[in-house]
């Protein structure tokens, strides 16, 4: 029976009764809050609104000092409280949670091929590296050689990794985002230097000769090289010896070779996640707010390089932060496609170079 007959047959009252408790659910569907937004403010805003931001490691002292700035700067522009709950861990590991379901916002992760991940999965759109400035590069640091104290091996650039009686720390970049910028920094030194791609592909073949131990992570190279003291150079990033100093650890001496890499740090709203939780405007003023002196300013004061020429050029900071002569990037490489394919999938020349060829 269709439902206008049997209605037609109710009583006035029960279907008075009935109208209001459909009125009554609808009202109630209109008023549920999102599940990132609570409460409610002027015409309707929800009076707190709630942020996940997935980041790696090492970028959790820069964040510390950045979001009570924004979320106070936001209070008094827009009378909302803004809480920002942020996951922090190894770049590749952030990268499989966020696929797998960690519900992230906001994205900030130690290279582009991981972005790219979350992108190829689906839940961030084509096109994320030109949202905003810098290609979407919010931080930026270099490899740099840390020596035994004293420099015992005299170590001064990354030709010098290649000689007998060195003896090197670092992770297997198959499975740690760190050691693909240290293998890629090795091999830039030649082909950005005037050397071919044979001559790059015998010095790291020699380099990796070196090496006694390939850790799994760089988290575990450090704590081989300096807990177990095994080695006689580490490759690690700048930030992190500059961060362990300020953290009360002890001045570690290193080497800043004069042809580099800069390790470039994307950030980029997740989209799926951020239009289903109704979070896109806030999302994109904080990543937005990451780009300004006063933030970039928190990035330098904990060790990374800033990408705000304003804030780079400041005394304390250029004092900081030694020139390298010639910086390269992934993009002189090839870019991150590229780049996978020729060095580090399965049988390409970082096996190769590892099985002797």
């Amino acid at each position: 029976m269709k439902p206008w007959r049997w209605l037609k047959n109710t009583t006035r009252r029960f279907t008075a009764l009935f109208l209001a408790g459909i009125s009554l659910s609808v009202a109630i569907a209109a008023c549920t809050p999102n599940a990132n937004t609570s409460g409610t403010g002027q015409q309707g805003q929800a009076s707190t609104v709630d942020l996940t931001l997935v980041s790696f490691a090492v970028t959790k002292a820069a964040h510390d000092r950045i979001i009570p700035k924004f979320v106070e700067k936001w209070q008094q522009e827009h009378n909302q409280t803004v809480r920002i709950n942020a996951s922090y861990g190894g770049s590749g590991s952030q990268t499989r949670a966020v696929i797998d379901g960690l519900e992230a916002d906001i994205v900030q992760l130690a290279l582009a091929l991981d972005t790219e991940r979350i992108e190829q999965a689906g839940l961030i759109e084509p096109g994320w590296e030109q949202e905003y400035p810098n290609n979407s590069i919010v931080s930026q640091s270099v490899p740099v050689i840390v020596t035994r104290a004293g420099n015992p091996q005299n170590i001064q650039n990354w030709q010098d990794l290649a000689r007998d009686g060195v003896q090197l720390i670092t992770a297997d970049p198959k499975t740690s985002g760190v050691a693909r910028w240290n293998f890629l920094a090795l091999w830039g030194s030649v082909t950005e230097n005037g050397g071919t791609e044979q001559q790059a592909q015998e010095f790291v073949r020699q380099v990796y000769q070196n090496v006694p131990i390939l850790t799994r992570d760089a988290r575990e190279a450090t704590d081989v090289f300096y807990q177990q003291g095994q080695g006689n150079v580490l490759i690690n990033y700048e930030n992190e010896i500059i961060l362990a100093a300020q953290q009360g650890g002890q001045q570690l001496p290193y080497v800043i070779p004069d042809v580099n890499i800069s390790i470039d740090n994307p950030v980029a709203i997740v989209d799926r996640n951020v239009d289903r939780h109704g979070t896109r405007e806030v999302a994109q003023a904080f990543v937005e707010y990451l780009f300004t002196p006063e933030a970039q300013a928190e990035f330098a004061a904990v060790g990374f390089r800033p990408v705000d020429a304003s804030v780079a050029q400041r005394k304390e900071v250029a004092d900081k932060y030694a020139p390298v002569n010639t910086l390269f990037t992934v993009q002189d490489l090839g870019g991150w496609d590229t780049i996978q394919q020729q060095f580090f999938e399965d049988g390409a020349v970082f096996d190769q170079i590892r099985a002797g060829n």
